[in-house]
């Protein structure tokens, strides 16, 4: 009977403890999300900077052309750049 008991209280343990843990990444990342919602917006150019980065980068990867990167960067400058 003891040992029944001992296994019990073992996996009741490991139980609260996954959920301790599972609650504790909800809140990290709600968190994140909250500072990423809440956190000042970048001006236009650096958002442009950005996005000049992440196609270089899909160029580089072979993941899209150096024309296909110049084509959408166009179309989003026109989108970013016109809003600002």
């Amino acid at each position: 009977m003891q040992h029944k008991a001992v296994r019990y209280v073992t996996r009741t343990t490991a139980a609260a403890a996954g959920a301790v843990a599972t609650a504790a990444t909800s809140v990290a990342a709600a968190a994140l999300a909250g500072s990423i919602i809440f956190g000042p917006v970048p001006d236009a150019s650096a958002r442009m900077e950005g996005v000049s980065e992440d196609l270089l980068r899909a160029v580089q990867l072979n993941q899209i052309t150096e024309e296909q990167a110049v084509k959408f960067e166009a179309r989003l400058a026109g989108r970013i750049l016109g809003d600002a």
